[in-house]
């Protein structure tokens, strides 16, 4: 008789950074390349590269957004698999602090 093996288990991590942006500029070319790179069929969006390249280049908060990656919390390590996750930026004082709600 074999050992069946558990089910995985879908976990949700829950967290809070704060960034501080010291050369804007840099922080927007990052975002502006990403998005030229990016594998996007522009016939499909509502805007064209052109456009989305100057939305970009005036929310340095957007910006920021784009270029987090939250699938590196869990890079390399083992039996854990990055799934897919939100990321966004606020600017201004951090809201209060975020109670995950308890068992």
């Amino acid at each position: 008789m074999t050992d069946t093996p558990a089910p995985p288990l879908t976990l949700q991590v829950h967290c809070r950074a704060e960034v501080v942006v010291t050369d804007p500029e840099a922080l927007v070319a990052y975002a502006v390349a990403d998005l030229r790179d990016a594998d996007i069929d522009w016939s499909q969006e509502e805007d064209d590269l052109d456009t989305a390249v100057e939305k970009l280049r005036a929310d340095i908060t957007s910006c920021l957004a784009s270029a987090v990656d939250p699938g590196v919390l869990v890079e390399g390590v083992p039996g854990v698999e990055f799934r897919g996750g939100l990321c966004w930026a606020e600017s201004g004082p951090a809201r209060e602090p975020f109670h995950p709600p308890t068992p």
